[in-house]
């Protein structure tokens, strides 16, 4: 009778080993799908396209504050800008303007009479610094951009 029992709790335990080796399974297929599904869906194919395409609006130079109006006169006259910052690269970390090439963007500080700092707006320019023709204007530090238009 002693080795029907030990046989049995054999089975048993290995009947809970598979279905713990199911279970884990199950959780990294769970994950996998999850992973996947979020690659492919619409929300996640739109932080890859560019500014145009997620929403990102435009706004014409004539309608931007004059403190922005002034930035961009100084930034296509090449300066002289108010703070050191200004002209530094902008690395586009947030990858909500189309990518290029790093070093390609530029930020510039709009200048604001009511804060003490540089405060939350700013204009970047992409490419030949003088040009001016690839900017964007941010009023809340870089978590929105609207495209500079001409």
């Amino acid at each position: 009778m002693g080795s029907r029992i030990s046989q049995s709790q054999s089975q048993r335990q290995s009947h809970w080993q598979s279905l713990s080796l199911a279970r884990s399974l199950g959780h990294v297929l769970a994950g996998a799908a999850l992973s996947m599904a979020l690659v492919l869906s619409p929300q996640g194919a739109m932080a890859r396209q560019s500014p145009d395409v997620l929403g990102v609006g435009t706004i014409p130079a004539q309608q931007l504050p004059n403190e922005a109006r002034q930035t961009l006169d100084l930034i296509e006259a090449g300066g002289p800008f108010p703070y050191d910052k200004d002209g530094s690269r902008f690395g586009n970390y947030e990858r909500i303007l189309p990518q290029q090439p790093r070093g390609y963007y530029r930020e510039y500080t709009v200048k604001n009479s009511k804060s003490r700092n540089r405060g939350a707006k700013r204009i970047v320019c992409g490419g030949d610094q003088r040009a001016a023709n690839d900017c964007y204007y941010t009023e809340d530090h870089y978590n929105s951009f609207k495209r500079i238009t001409k």
